[in-house]
Formats: C-alpha cells, sequence, structure tokens
C-alpha cells in the first residue's frame, strides 16, 4: 500500500481551506447585500420555505435553513472530525510535545473571549447562553486571509494557525454537546449507541468499503436528531468510528479527501449565505452598543488575541513549548488576531444559544460580523507590515 506523505497532505488541507475562505467571504458579502437590497424579501423567503415533513416536533417542518443547519453542516462536522482524528493519530497533535502549545493557546483563546463576553453582558441570565459564541475560531476564514498575505508568512505558523484552530473546533463540539443540549430523548439515544456500535464492529472486522459508514453515519444522524442531542455532533462521533491510518488508501483519508472541496466550496459558503444575512435597516450606532453586540464584537477582537498571544509568550518563556519556528513575535501576534475571526462557528452556536429569538440572533450576526473583521482586517494588516 502507498503510504500517505503528511506534508502534501497539509498541503492540499491548506490549499482548500484558504480557496474556500475566499469563497465564504464573498458568499458572507452577498448575504448582506441580498438581505439589504430589494432581495431581502426573497433572500429571507427562500431560506424560511417548507421544503420537507417534520423530521421531529422539535424542529418543525424542515425548511431551507434548517436543512443547512441541521442536515448539510453534519457534513462538516464529519470532516471537522476526521481532520480531528487525522491529526491526533499521525499528524501535528500525535505527540504530547506536539499537542503542547495548540492545546494552550487554544484553551486560553476560548477561556479569554467568554469571560470578557459575560464581562462585557453583565452576566445577566437574559444573554448568558452566549458565552460560548466568541469562543470559536473558522479556520476556512482565518486561512482565507493568512493566504492574502502572501508567501512572506512561514510555513510554521499556517501549521500553528491550523492546529490551534482544529483544537478550538474540539472545543467547540465539546461545548455544543454538554452546554446545548437539552431534553434527552433516552430510546433514540439508545439507538444512536446501537448505530455507533454497528460502525465499531464494521471497523473491527476490517471493511474498507465507505458505503457502510456512510450508512451507518446516515443512520447515527437521524437518531442523534430524534435524540435531542444537536445533529451535527454525529459526524464528530461518526468521524471517531471510521478506521483510519497511514496508508492513503484508508477509509478515513479517502472520506476526507472526497468531502474536503464539497465542505470547502459547497456547504461552509451555503452556511455562511444562509447565516450572515442581516437586514441593518432601522439600525443605527446605538444597536452596536448593545450589550451582546458589542460583547461578542470585543470578545473575538481582544479576547482572543489577549489569550492566544499571551499563553504562547507565557509557554516560550517558561520553556512549556517552543514558539513557531522561523516565526517573528509580531507575525504570531497577527496570526493570533486573525484567530478572532469566529464566523462559522460562531454563527453555529448563537443559533443554539438564543433558538428561535430572531431579534436577538440578528445582535448575534452583527457582533460575529464586527468582530471577525476587525480581526481580519488587522491581522492582516500585521502580517503584511511585519519584517
Amino acid at each position: 500500500m502507498a503510504k500517505t506523505n503528511p506534508a502534501s497532505t497539509l498541503q492540499d488541507f491548506l490549499k482548500d481551506e484558504a480557496a474556500g475562505g475566499i469563497v465564504l467571504i464573498a458568499a458572507a458579502a452577498l448575504a448582506m447585500i441580498a438581505a439589504n437590497s430589494p432581495l431581502a424579501d426573497a433572500y429571507f423567503h427562500l431560506l424560511h420555505a417548507e421544503t420537507g415533513p417534520a423530521l421531529t416536533p422539535k424542529l418543525g417542518p424542515m425548511t431551507v435553513h434548517l436543512w443547512i443547519n441541521d442536515g448539510l453542516m453534519a457534513l462538516f462536522f464529519l470532516l471537522v472530525g476526521l481532520e480531528i482524528k487525522r491529526e491526533l493519530v499521525g499528524g501535528e497533535l500525535a505527540s504530547a510535545e506536539k499537542r503542547r502549545l495548540p492545546i494552550i493557546a487554544a484553551l486560553a483563546g476560548m477561556a479569554v473571549p467568554a469571560a470578557l463576553y459575560l464581562a462585557i453582558t453583565g452576566g445577566a441570565a437574559s444573554v448568558r447562553s452566549g458565552w460560548a459564541i466568541p469562543a470559536a475560531t473558522d479556520i476556512a476564514f482565518a486561512i482565507g486571509v493568512l493566504a492574502l498575505a502572501g508567501p512572506r508568512v512561514p510555513a510554521s505558523l499556517k501549521l500553528f494557525l491550523t492546529t490551534v484552530a482544529i483544537v478550538d473546533d474540539m472545543g467547540a463540539v465539546a461545548i455544543i454537546a454538554i452546554f446545548y443540549t437539552h431534553g434527552l430523548a433516552l430510546a433514540a439515544l439508545g439507538g444512536a449507541a446501537v448505530a455507533a456500535g454497528a460502525m465499531v464492529v464494521l471497523s473491527r472486522a476490517g471493511v474498507k468499503a465507505l458505503w457502510p459508514y456512510l450508512l451507518g453515519f446516515v443512520a447515527l444522524w437521524y437518531l442523534v436528531l430524534l435524540s435531542g442531542v444537536h445533529a451535527t455532533i454525529a459526524g464528530v462521533v461518526a468521524a471517531m468510528l471510521i478506521p483510519g491510518g497511514s496508508d492513503e488508501h484508508s477509509p478515513l483519508h479517502r472520506l476526507e479527501h472526497a468531502l474536503s472541496p464539497w465542505v470547502a466550496f459547497a456547504i461552509v459558503p451555503l452556511f455562511g449565505f444562509a447565516n450572515a444575512g442581516v437586514s441593518l435597516a432601522g439600525m443605527s450606532l446605538a444597536t452596536l452598543a448593545q450589550p451582546v453586540v458589542l460583547g461578542i464584537a470585543l470578545a473575538l477582537f481582544l479576547g482572543k488575541q489577549a489569550g492566544i498571544f499571551a499563553s504562547v509568550r507565557i509557554a516560550a518563556a517558561l520553556r512549556f513549548a517552543a514558539p513557531p519556528e522561523g516565526a517573528s513575535w509580531t507575525q504570531i501576534y497577527g496570526v493570533a488576531l486573525l484567530c478572532g475571526i469566529g464566523f462559522t462557528m460562531s454563527l453555529f452556536i448563537g443559533g443554539l444559544a438564543f433558538p428561535g429569538d430572531a431579534a436577538m440572533i440578528d445582535q448575534v450576526k452583527l457582533g460575529v460580523l464586527a468582530g471577525s473583521i476587525l480581526s481580519a482586517l488587522a491581522g492582516f494588516a500585521i502580517l503584511k507590515a511585519a519584517k
């Protein structure tokens, strides 16, 4: 069997994420234009058009928006899970030494924004559930901006940003599973456990064909949807059960390469288009000063950079972990700024934090857009100016 070249795998991943990030930026801009133009009614009508039966009483009839957020995003999380497993098994998170810096940076980059959000909003019960919104980093968007900074950015920084974002994704998945799951249906959860067990049996039996695992994933997705746990968690669970190895013919490797372009160029941009559009009609500068908007924007822009950059400096000073090789502290600071781009995962968590509250979700969108754009522009400027 041919062996996978870790360097080429990472390069392919970065290329897809970089190009996909640029497409995502365009999709988000298009959504804002559509939501604030004569097409606004058509845009919102399309998103909420009923296109299927009620899969669960909790969700009601399926709409375009629900199919994207609860269906297609499960494939996004499946790819996230495959990337996490690959890095843990034989990639940049495979050893304790390699894991130290990304884990330290990601944890600090989640904790500081969450604390800052709660401090700015005053921790009021009505907005407290949004604490995790600024804790996320959008890997596609961030790497897309990093790619625009040109070849002067050392490869070690691209790798650092990727591994921090992957660990960040692990944290976001855990947060969704623990803090945004309500009213469990134990029978459906038991069925999901059976589906997962069947996938384990397939793996141990040495089954290499992809279709049995994909059938297991679909069954797992539907049962998790019925259980009350957010259905996208099924993607990560399924990914962990798909066998992977060092050879390029493993099911994990083949599925990751098959999914990557679809997720980067279709699913994530569709999510961005469906979730970034917010009407600015009737809004003023006072809207930007609303606690939730301000809390999310500042937590992403200030909290992320502070948590990540300070943790890397401290880890290096204590010689607990080495900073990215060949990168200046100015460049590391620029990448810490880019980690404040929370777009996809932040919008996703925002929908879970304030379900059914359209006004609050609009505030979430404004905060995420403001914080992410500030982080992207500042990070790009620092990286372009750094020697």
